[in-house]
């Protein structure tokens, strides 16, 4: 019997890039087409009555569970880069010129981009904290965080996983220090999926997190919890019936703001469910089991790349989850291009989707693998000898 792939991936090609906008198994898509379909059937109906709305309610009861938060604080957003915008400028009016928020140099640029934007509203300042990579142990994080802390730090952002880097960072840690002194707000674009991630235990004001990441939900799926003692005037980008109970149908007025910000697709929303159950059954071990599937293979296909280099770990292990990144030698090219021309080549010559980024500063620059169910060892034995090929060309 020929088996058929969960995954709708082109062939031919090596998929080595999860981290930057996840796969979603087949099942899932007919799953997201079923409920597009019920909603034109009817969208009056849909819409208006309470079949949106229900739909919505028990999606966000399975998610808030899967991620250990309470529902009720707990809101869809389309990406982890709205989440961050919808938190930022809710902040904004307690905000006062020279407040500080405070960010890493390893934070993903589009939610720093929200921060300096608010920063520039309000009069308030960013402040960098530098952390080192390659780096020995987490706790140099939390010593580069902490030491640029001082008596104006407002809010704290951060990266649970971070992007270019690939590190598994110490919320929990920079939560117990600050809180609720200082806020902080968690991009956990990469967290939920990849690692044991249970937003209550980390003692935080603001999470939010993409699905169709590690979760492989539908793209445009993502949500936002925001703790019971913040929640109060937290609203999204988009102000809409809700404001002013223009949206009777949710459960709260926080709800309210975010459950209808007018009318889209609500379909990656509503498929999440379908999703977690598509990827849980991949594995006999449910998603415990994907999660040490994924990690311990990227930690494979990580060594093997530390070995073809010739390079010690940039990071400690217990800082991996299913991303890592290795330094590679420095490029000395104009820097006008979009995408590195490494990472060009990777794909053009040899078929293989990997990223390569610009970091800290160019020319120094890391190239960063992802490990799912649908990757194997032998990939990264391939990424290994056309990475040797293109450097010595």
């Amino acid at each position: 019997m020929v088996s058929v792939s969960p995954w709708l991936l082109e062939d031919g090609v090596l998929h080595l890039n999860h981290g930057s906008f996840g796969a979603t198994p087949a099942s899932v898509l007919e799953a997201q087409e079923r409920v597009r379909r019920r909603m034109e059937a009817n969208p009056t109906r849909y819409f208006v009555g309470d079949e949106y709305q229900h739909e919505l309610d028990s999606a966000r009861r399975v998610v808030a569970d899967f991620v250990g938060a309470d529902e009720a604080g707990l809101v869809f957003v389309n990406n982890a880069t709205t989440g961050v915008n919808a938190v930022m400028r809710s902040l904004e009016p307690s905000l006062a010129p020279g407040d500080e928020i405070l960010v890493t140099d390893h934070e993903y640029n589009a939610c720093v981009n929200a921060v300096v934007v608010s920063a520039e509203r309000t009069g308030a300042q960013v402040v960098t904290a530098r952390a080192p990579f390659p780096l020995e142990s987490s706790q140099q994080i939390v010593d580069a965080v902490l030491g640029a802390v001082t008596d104006r730090t407002r809010v704290l952002l951060i990266d649970a996983v971070t992007s270019a880097t690939g590190l598994v960072m110490p919320v929990a840690d920079l939560a117990s220090a600050l809180e609720p002194d200082v806020a902080v707000l968690v991009d956990a674009a990469h967290g939920p999926g990849m690692i044991d991630f249970d937003v209550s235990a980390l003692g935080v004001s603001y999470v939010t997190a993409n699905c169709h990441k590690w979760m492989c939900a539908a793209k445009g799926a993502a949500l936002l919890w925001v703790r019971e003692d913040r929640r109060e005037g937290v609203y999204p980008p988009v102000i809409s019936h809700g404001y002013n109970g223009g949206w009777p149908s949710s459960s709260s007025d926080f709800h309210a703001q975010f459950d209808w910000t007018g009318t889209q697709d609500p379909s990656p929303w509503l498929t999440v469910p379908d999703a977690l159950d598509a990827v849980a059954a991949m594995h006999p071990d449910g998603w415990p089991g994907v999660r040490a599937t994924t990690r311990e293979l990227c930690l494979t296909g990580r060594e093997i790349l530390l070995d073809a280099l010739g390079i010690d770990p940039p990071a400690p292990e217990d800082m991996i989850g299913s991303i890592a990144s290795v330094p590679v030698p420095p490029a000395d090219h104009s820097g006008s291009e979009i995408f590195d021309p490494l990472m060009d080549a990777l794909a053009d010559k040899h078929n293989i989707l990997v990223p390569v980024f610009a970091w800290p500063d160019p020319p120094e620059r890391l190239l960063r693998i992802s490990a799912h169910l649908y990757n194997e060892e032998s990939h990264y034995r391939t990424l290994a000898t056309a990475l040797l090929a293109e450097l010595s060309a």
